[in-house]
């Protein structure tokens, strides 16, 4: 029997449903992207230690972003540029994504990482994935089983690719992307685009910068910690609290001019899903964030409360 797909969010029961189907068990792919920033190697740890059966691994550095793909040319800027997306696609052909695969992806970060692989495959224009709703935290007190995780069953970027179904090559993009020169021309005049911070606030303030040269954030940009779409059992909040709190912090702004960025374009997905979840739409992702921005000394910096 055939099911809708998913593309925001999967619970633990619906995910162990799909994994009890035998006849559909091939088209369904999920994946582990547990990070640690400030431990780069504590990912991977995690994932040997315990994973869902069956799990591939998908690590923000050598497969979520361009570092991992040495020869090809990084899509934009920032700490964690995107790869080329024909450098992308390539390796998940080589992971066995199909034109019709269900993927799930998850953490145990809060949506941190796992909503970077999320985005990235509606970017290569592939609709049916979904992040798991409370991550391997929510999957594990559901009662779903826990294995070790395979290394070895990963696929390298840098290796030798398989060949790619056409049809994966040919999709157009799902996601909207907003560059920095397209930012710097908007904000003299303050439009078009809403762009809406991710970062704690003590970073987007200014007051501390652990990870980039310089502090503060970017003008007219409004601040939501992305961490603020998440319920205190880990779950993404309602939709009809995200819809609420998302209209209050717009303001009156559209919400179909909403561009999100962080400090490299990761934390900020959350942000971008929850609008989804929302039903405010799929908004706009600047994927060089702060990072980028800040690289260039010519360009404005706003230090203190949001304007």
């Amino acid at each position: 029997m055939k099911h809708t797909p998913y593309t925001t969010l999967i619970n633990p029961k619906e995910l162990q449903a799909l994994m009890a189907q035998p006849h559909e068990r091939h088209g369904l792919m999920v994946f582990d992207c547990s990070f640690e920033l400030m431990k780069p190697a504590e990912g991977d740890a995690q994932f040997e230690s315990s994973c869902i059966p069956g799990a591939l691994r998908a690590d923000l550095d050598r497969h979520l972003s361009a570092k991992g793909y040495p020869g090809t040319a990084p899509f934009n800027g920032g700490r964690h540029p995107l790869p080329a997306p024909h450098a992308f696609i390539q390796w998940l052909a080589a992971c066995g994504l199909k034109p019709n695969t269900q993927v799930v992806v998850y953490d145990r970060q809060g949506a941190n990482y796992c909503g970077r692989l999320w985005w990235m495959l509606k970017w290569v224009g592939h609709e049916s994935v979904a992040v798991l709703d409370g991550g391997l935290q929510a999957w594990e007190a559901s009662g779903g089983g826990i294995a070790q995780g395979d290394l070895t069953r990963g696929i390298d970027p840098a290796s030798e690719m398989k060949t790619i179904d056409p049809q994966l090559l040919r999709r157009p993009t799902l996601a909207s992307v907003v560059s920095t020169d397209e930012i710097a021309d908007a904000i003299p005049a303050r439009k078009p685009f809403t762009l809406v911070d991710a970062r704690a606030r003590a970073r987007y303030l200014g007051e501390v910068e652990p990870l980039d040269p310089v502090a503060g954030h970017i003008p007219s940009a409004l601040n939501r910690p992305f961490q603020q779409n998440l319920a205190p059992d880990g779950t993404f909040k309602t939709p009809e609290e995200l819809r609420q709190e998302f209209l209050e912090l717009l303001d009156g702004r559209d919400p179909g001019t909403v561009v999100h960025q962080c400090g490299s374009g990761v934390s900020a997905i959350p942000n971008l899903l929850a609008m989804e979840i929302a039903g405010l739409g799929r908004t706009a992702l600047y994927p060089g964030s702060w990072s980028e921005w800040c690289s260039d000394s010519s360009r404005p910096v706003a230090i203190g409360t949001q304007t």
